[in-house]
């Protein structure tokens, strides 16, 4: 099942360290089937508050996703951006094909009765 790394991260000036980051990242993503579907761009923000950006990056699973993250490659360029920009990152699962958030909420009623 796909697997997606979503990180919020904060505002940062620009540092030549993050230069770096972005400019190795990739060759760290590619042994794991990761690729970009959101990198930084503008987010419309309908509810709550969103400072910062979003950046999400698909997996074939979330086997491979933690294997890119614990992997040596990137975690020797993890700190270029973890020094200078603050955020959270996750690791979460994809939906199944044929998901029914209706059946999701059927099975909620049931369990709350």
């Amino acid at each position: 099942m796909t697997a997606y790394v979503i990180a919020h991260l904060m505002p940062a000036e620009p540092h030549p360290d993050v230069a770096e980051y972005l400019e190795r990242i990739q060759s760290t993503l590619d042994p794991f089937g990761g690729r970009f579907l959101v990198h930084g761009a503008p987010v419309e923000v309908h509810e709550g508050d969103w400072p910062g950006h979003l950046v999400m990056i698909g997996f074939p699973t979330a086997a491979d996703a933690r294997a890119w993250y614990d992997s040596p490659a990137y975690q020797e360029i993890l700190p270029l951006r973890a020094n200078h920009i603050a955020g959270s990152v996750v690791i979460v699962d994809g939906v199944e094909p044929g998901h029914d958030s209706a059946a999701m909420g059927e099975a909620m009623r049931a369990a709350m009765a």
